[in-house]
C-alpha cells in the first residue's frame, strides 16, 4: 500500500450554500474514516483548497467522487505524489473555514492577499495548509 497526497481546488458551485458545505463535511468524515483517509479542507465561499491522504487506491476513489459531484467545477490538481507519512493525519477531514485565510497568510504564499487557490503551486499549497493546521484541534 502506498500512501499518497492530493492537493487540489475547486471553484463551488452557486448552489453550494452553507447547508450543502455542512452536508459535504459530514459525508466526507464519515467516508475517509471508513476508507482510512485523512485531510485539510481550507475554504472560502467560493473556492476549495483541500488535501487528501491515505491508499493511493482510495484517494483516487475520492478524487473520481469529486469530479462526478456537480457542487465543484474547475477540479484542478496541484499536486500529487507519494509520501512516507501523513502530514494531516489528525482528521478525516479537518475544516479551515474562510475566517482563518487571512491576507498576510494569502500574501505569504500566493502573490495576492485574497484566497486565489488556483494561483498556488502545489508547494505553496502544501505549506499553507501546514500552518492553517496549527489552528486546528486534532479530532
Amino acid at each position: 500500500m502506498y500512501l499518497t497526497r492530493l492537493i487540489y481546488v475547486s471553484t463551488l458551485s452557486a448552489e453550494c450554500d452553507q447547508q450543502a458545505l455542512d452536508e459535504i463535511l459530514q459525508i466526507s468524515r464519515v467516508n475517509n474514516q471508513k476508507n482510512h483517509l485523512t485531510g485539510l479542507l481550507s475554504h472560502n465561499n467560493r473556492y476549495f483548497l483541500q488535501c487528501i491522504e491515505g491508499a493511493r487506491a482510495k484517494v483516487n476513489e475520492a478524487y473520481n467522487r469529486i469530479l462526478s459531484d456537480p457542487r465543484h467545477s474547475r477540479v484542478v490538481i496541484l499536486q500529487y505524489q507519494e509520501i512516507t507519512e501523513r502530514e494531516f493525519g489528525d482528521w478525516s477531514m479537518g475544516e479551515i473555514p474562510q475566517c482563518y485565510l487571512t491576507a498576510l497568510l494569502n500574501l505569504q504564499f500566493s502573490g495576492s492577499s485574497e484566497f486565489l487557490p488556483y494561483d498556488l503551486t502545489g508547494e505553496s499549497a502544501y505549506r499553507m495548509l501546514r500552518q492553517l493546521k496549527q489552528k486546528l484541534p486534532s479530532e
